[in-house]
């Protein structure tokens, strides 16, 4: 997750433009926002806070960060707490000159890099695995920056897609598997990164293509320039971008997400066909999904959740408390709609279960007569070590129990999952361009096997 923004603009509003941009990747990550600014005499303005980017900025607080160039985050942690220490942009300096550097991703290897660096005296001001990479890049004894990002992605292991920004240009970069997405925008000749391409026309900017795993992009006043630094035999792009993360309006290797995720829906009614009288989804990730549900079964479909829209993405919700406390207050059922008839509830996927377990509790004390559950992914057998927060098995409803027992634990009459087949089928991508190791346990990157993806080991 996290959402991360830059913009090079001299003459605009960079500040201003970046916050727009980060609103609208506002999904990806709610726990604070960040935006730095750096001007012609080389200097780095930056204010961040805990919470979404509308609470974070005014125009008050907006007003002083003027330059050419800024860099933004939304975040949501998978490494270090929910805390302004862990906050990004991350300000460092190389050479005795500032630079900024905003992350979407995680690193693997985190607990043998923070060790070395604090065994040679550094000391950190948070926890995150950010900034690890700030630290080696300030650290470095390399001419130039791009020289001590290279060294520095020598050494990291894991997920990122970075964005730096110092004296005179703003960099960008995938890593080489490219699991976390990062596009390249254009405005009035002037250039934006930012993680998902419905993030531009908010601003007026026109896509002009996905920043390759393993390029970095360095744009200045001339214009951008570009660097393949590594290239792999594969590709690993999380394939919860296509099922969950991304907005529906974003594409992915020119596939609209939409689109996509109501393929899934179709082919989930082909591998599990039901009889009923109302498909629903559950706001507003599994609406696509239960849209190609509805088309392909002829079963009517209807808004019969009503979301709270100023309530967050529950499954991004860092604390289990605060997840089941976020569905009640989240979703509403209209109980007249739902009384006595038989529906089919399709989600996006079944992570922990709690929040799905809630939902089917809400639609059977409205009457239901029946639920049946359709969820648009496989089931999630393997945790994630590359930017999503599940840290374990233990955490993993599938990883532990039986369908039948997910289904007798969620109160439901039938539940199906979306095959593997049927979800590559849905994105129409090879299976080698994406990263699909919490269903198959395939993963692109190697795991340290004495890894303890503890999320809070270093408070």
């Amino acid at each position: 997750m996290c959402g991360i923004y830059g913009i090079f603009s001299p003459g605009k509003n960079v500040a201003k433009l970046t916050y727009f941009g980060m609103y609208a990747l506002q999904h990806r990550g709610q726990e604070s926002a960040g935006i730095s600014v750096i001007s012609d005499d080389g200097t780095i303005k930056t204010h961040k806070e805990m919470g979404l980017v509308s609470r974070v900025f005014t125009e008050e607080l907006l007003k002083p960060l003027q330059g050419y160039a800024a860099i933004g985050q939304t975040r949501y942690s998978t490494t270090g707490s929910t805390k302004l220490a862990n906050a990004q942009p991350i300000l460092s300096t190389f050479h005795d000159k500032p630079f900024s550097l905003v992350h979407n991703g995680n690193l693997v290897n985190i607990n043998e890099l923070r060790d070395a660096l604090e065994k040679e005296g550094y000391m950190f001001s948070g926890s995150s695995d950010s900034e690890i990479i700030a630290a080696l890049i300030s650290r470095s004894s390399a001419i130039t920056i791009e020289d001590a990002i290279m060294e520095a992605i020598d050494k990291i292991q894991g997920a990122y897609s970075l964005l730096i920004l110092l004296d005179g240009k703003l960099l960008g970069l995938r890593d080489p598997f490219g699991v976390r997405p990062l596009v390249i925008g254009e405005l009035d000749g002037r250039y934006v990164l930012s993680s998902e391409d419905c993030a531009l026309p908010v601003i007026g900017a026109n896509l002009v293509r996905e920043v390759n795993p393993g390029e970095m992009v360095t744009i200045t006043n001339d214009g951008y320039t570009t660097v393949q630094y590594k290239e792999q035999d594969r590709c690993g792009l999380c394939v919860f971008e296509f099922i969950y993360f991304a907005r529906p309006d974003s594409n992915i290797h020119r596939k609209n997400l939409h689109l996509c995720r109501t393929k899934m829906g179709r082919n989930l009614y082909q591998e599990y066909p039901v009889e009923a009288d109302m498909v629903i989804g559950v706001p507003y990730s599994g609406t696509p999904a239960a849209i190609g549900f509805s088309k392909e079964s002829g079963i009517p479909y209807d808004d019969v959740l009503i979301k709270n829209r100023y309530i967050g993405r529950t499954f991004i919700i860092p604390d289990q408390e605060l997840r089941e406390i976020g569905v009640k207050v989240k979703l509403n059922p209209i109980a007249d709609a739902i009384k006595g008839k038989r529906i089919v509830l399709v989600d996006d996927s079944i992570v922990r279960g709690t929040t799905s377990q809630k939902i089917v509790q809400l639609l059977r004390d409205a009457g239901a007569k029946e639920v049946h559950i359709r969820i648009s992914s496989p089931p999630v057998l393997n945790p994630c070590f590359y930017g999503i927060d599940t840290a374990s098995k233990k955490e993993l409803i599938a990883a532990n129990y039986s369908v039948e027992e997910i289904q007798k634990y969620l109160k439901v009459d039938t539940i199906g999952y979306l095959s593997i087949e049927g979800m590559i089928n849905a994105i129409h991508l090879p299976a080698n361009h994406m990263c699909m190791a919490c269903f198959n346990g395939d993963y692109p990157i190697k795991i340290p096997q004495d890894i303890k993806r503890e999320k809070l080991k270093y408070e």
